[in-house]
């Protein structure tokens, strides 16, 4: 059996880094084959047809779509639950079938796809029409990605209080970024996860997501993600290590909710320092008169 997302990283939704290795070991297994299993168990005809071949296999940040020659898509996304086997014929399954939402069988390998929160077949009108895929940033796992067009949509979210701790993980500016990544770059660049958008300088924006591309792509091949580099498989800056010794200044990591999903945030209070009163403040308005009236 090949657990093609369940590699020892901390627990958590996967991110897109796990995603990209999904679809490679699929393609692996699946890619050229006619099907001869098709189980959507919660889902409605039309399904991909007994017969019909796999022709693409694709991961867009955190989702996972799988095309057949028939012309439909099935789409998943993971969350927090959900995982991704391919099991040679005749294997036994290691969880139960009563788990499974997606089983996809070809004459050497069976794909299963256990506990996805979401799965969908789509037509390709439907994917080009997706509410959620035709709204994702560029995707940071690309090398191709555009990180100006990624820094440019981080920029329109400046308005309110919105964090970059939040902005790192919306999946409308770029996606991929999972809280591993979005915990270990602030570290790198000595953000706090409270900081406002509205006082990270454009260009440090831009290097935000740079960075975040760097160690995506650095760990696509990867058994255990890692983020410091010459360390041991598996290493990360502040990610998890709640208490344990900033591996740069020696003081206690921290650890705390950030956001309307309370996600929880990593960090080192000595190179990480908070937000000052000026950053959180919202700008003032302009004076009476000054601009911004009819001529």
């Amino acid at each position: 059996m090949i657990a093609v997302d369940e590699a020892p990283y901390p627990l958590g939704m996967p991110e897109g880094d796990t995603i990209h290795r999904a679809a490679a070991a699929l393609r692996r297994g699946l890619l050229g084959r006619e099907l001869t299993r098709v189980e959507l168990p919660r889902l409605r005809p039309p399904l991909p047809a007994i017969g019909a071949s796999i022709q693409r296999i694709e991961a867009r940040g955190k989702h996972l779509l799988i095309g057949s020659s028939d012309g439909l898509i099935v789409h998943t996304h993971l969350r927090m639950t959900g995982s991704w086997h391919l099991y040679r014929p005749g294997e036994p399954w290691r969880k139960s079938a009563r788990a499974a939402r997606v089983v996809l069988g070809v004459d050497t390998a069976t794909a299963v796809c256990f506990s996805a929160p979401i799965v969908e077949v789509l037509d390709r009108r439907a994917l080009r029409r997706h509410p959620t895929l035709r709204a994702l940033g560029p995707d940071l796992c690309d090398p191709t990605a555009d990180l100006d067009e990624a820094t440019a949509r981080l920029g329109r979210l400046i308005e309110g209080a919105r964090t970059i701790g939040e902005a790192l993980l919306d999946q409308r500016v770029a996606c991929g970024v999972g809280n591993v990544y979005r915990c270990d770059v602030l570290f790198l660049h000595g953000l706090h996860p409270a900081t406002p958008v509205r006082a990270v300088e454009v260009t440090t924006r831009r290097s935000l997501l740079a960075t975040s591309a760097e160690l995506l792509q650095a760990n696509l091949d990867g058994e255990m993600r890692t983020t410091v580099p010459g360390s041991p498989a598996g290493t990360l800056w502040v990610h998890g290590r709640r208490g344990e010794p900033c591996r740069r200044c020696g003081t206690p990591i921290e650890i705390d909710r950030l956001g309307e999903h309370a996600r929880y945030v990593y960090w080192c209070p000595v190179c990480q320092p908070g937000p000052t009163e000026a950053s959180v403040r919202p700008p003032a308005p302009p004076a009476p008169g000054a601009g911004g009236g009819d001529a």
